[in-house]
């Protein structure tokens, strides 16, 4: 089996671990060769004439990355017309999509690094980096309008609902919500609904039935809650090497991730252990010592709640499958399916 390789930086290995897998070496061909054109395309719309802007508006494109969103969009036009240049525009579409909200997302969290390099606002601040994301929303926009007034309404909702997202985790939940549930409508729209809109976009102009539009749609729906609980798995599980960012770095930020409100949950639960109220007591502390932060995320990879969130990626992943098994059989389908299933593998 093969997989398309994700895009890195220039010198660095590829990141191999999340990208698709493909059984079928012809498929992987094709798509190799439109993600390559996606590339080029990537960097002509980020390109601008002023050092400063360009500098800053190539930053994560010349970071590299995996490039999930515009492969998923490649991969779903498979099951029409794949080789339709609306489909590689749909593709530069949410691909210039996600890098804008990394520029934001990187300053509200604020994480030091991104793809293995400076975040952006560690390098020009946060003014620049905020007004360097608007600038690539701006310019997702203006390519996704070539695409007609329907694709415009698409992304304008999913725009939208990646707003909400932030919107609600920045507020937590109102009272009386339970956390959890919160949290994955959190994932639902920060992360689920581009990947989501991804899919249904190479679908539409792959010219699929609107059946097949709508399954993968919500095939991409469940993908991105699975894919972000694995996140929360690997921020904890995996190494600095391995993840580009030091592990716990969330914990340190305060920002939810499910392992910690699973804890939560039992801390607060009546006849809760001594063991996980005094834990959530170090994750509430202070910990922006390298030590303390350390302790903490040993006692969480040790903590039945990994395993539980673990579990859940798991669950969502499969639930991704389901959607799609009224899709015809072929290598595809069958990428699809690899696709989820290695998501859920990664957390093992």
């Amino acid at each position: 089996m093969t997989s398309v390789p994700p895009v890195s930086p220039l010198g660095s290995p590829p990141e191999t671990s999340s990208a698709i897998p493909l059984a079928d070496p012809e498929l992987a061909e094709r798509l190799t060769a439109r993600l390559a054109g996606v590339e080029d395309r990537l960097r002509d719309a980020v390109a601008h004439a002023e050092d400063l802007v360009d500098s800053a508006a190539r930053h994560l494109v010349d970071a590299g990355g995996k490039r999930l969103r515009p492969l998923l969009t490649l991969l779903a036009g498979e099951l029409g017309d794949g080789g339709r240049p609306e489909v590689a525009q749909a593709a530069v579409v949410v691909e210039l999509t996600h890098l804008a909200s990394l520029y934001h997302d990187d300053v509200m969290d604020s994480a030091p690094v991104r793809r293995g390099a400076p975040s952006a606002h560690a390098v020009w601040g946060n003014s620049v980096a905020i007004l360097t994301g608007d600038l690539l929303f701006a310019r997702a926009a203006a390519t996704v309008a070539e695409l007609g007034p329907e694709a415009v309404l698409i992304q304008a909702r999913t725009f939208e609902r990646l707003c909400l997202g932030q919107l609600h985790e920045t507020l937590g939940p109102r009272a009386g919500e339970d956390a959890v549930e919160h949290y994955l409508q959190v994932l639902a729209d920060k992360t689920a609904s581009l990947l989501s809109t991804s899919a249904r976009l190479g679908a539409m102009f792959g010219d699929c039935p609107a059946d097949i539009v709508e399954t993968v749609s919500a095939y991409g729906e469940k993908l991105g809650v699975a894919f972000q609980l694995a996140d929360d798995v690997l921020d904890l599980a995996s190494s600095g090497a391995e993840s580009g960012k030091t592990p716990g770095t969330d914990l340190r930020e305060q920002v939810p991730t499910m392992p910690g409100l699973l804890l939560r949950a039992r801390a607060a639960a009546p006849g809760a252990s001594a063991a996980d109220v005094e834990l959530v007591r170090m994750l509430d502390a202070d910990l922006s010592s390298d030590e303390d932060l350390a302790r903490v995320v040993e006692a969480l990879r040790a903590h039945e709640v990994l395993a539980e969130t673990r579990a859940l990626a798991v669950s969502w992943a499969r639930a991704a499958v389901e959607e799609i098994a009224t899709l015809p059989a072929g290598p595809v389908k069958d990428a699809l399916v690899a696709f989820a299933q290695a998501l859920a593998d990664r957390t093992a």
